[in-house]
């Protein structure tokens, strides 16, 4: 009950905002950890098969080859960051609903809160974009590569994409949907706290 009346004095603006970071942070906090988890434990499990192996002509046929999967991983752990950041938003909508007395984080501290998660969004997307180019560039040469003639007399089967290169490609495009959810939610909350 003293809670309805603390946040009844609050002006209307700060009420708008601190609804608009609960709201954007709770959304953004699900969506990215529910997309890293799943791109975690697909890389967990492509990780070990996407070590390098040498063929007999001395290049590596592995998705993860050219830093691909290097670049996915950072990336992930950006979004590890990014969904904690979604977290912190539900705690500054709290302070922002905080009684009277109590002291509520200033409009200028908030853009900044904002605009570091959308840093950090922003840096997790060209670490995976960068994966992606570096992943799909290996699967195009291994397509291009692959033998013409299934039983010719020495075929190498790792010359041929594999179901493993495509969960690594799923694994990165999860964390890239994952951090344009976090780049959209920190857009959103900028509009909304510039407008009040």
């Amino acid at each position: 009950m003293t809670n309805q009346l603390d946040t009844d004095k609050l002006p209307a603006a700060v009420q708008r905002v601190a609804f608009a970071l609960r709201t954007v942070g709770w959304v953004c906090f699900w969506v990215q950890l529910v997309l890293a988890v799943v791109a975690a434990i697909i890389l967990l499990f492509a990780i070990p098969f996407a070590i390098p192996k040498a063929t007999v002509a001395g290049a590596s046929t592995s998705a993860g080859t050219g830093g691909g999967v290097f670049f996915a991983i950072c990336g992930l752990a950006v979004l590890c960051y990014s969904v904690y950041r979604a977290w912190s938003f539900t705690r500054l909508s709290k302070q922002l609903r905080s009684p009277a007395g109590a002291v509520r984080p200033k409009k200028a501290d908030t853009i900044k809160q904002v605009q570091l998660t959308l840093i950090a969004n922003l840096s997790g997307m060209l670490l995976t974009l960068i994966g992606a180019e570096a992943i799909s560039g290996t699967l195009l040469a291994k397509s291009l590569a692959q033998p013409q003639a299934l039983f010719g007399a020495a075929v190498d089967f790792s010359r041929f994409i594999q179901p493993l290169d495509i969960f690594v490609v799923l694994a990165n495009t999860h964390a890239t949907v994952a951090h344009f959810v976090g780049i959209i939610g920190a857009l959103w909350l900028l509009d909304r706290i510039h407008k009040q």
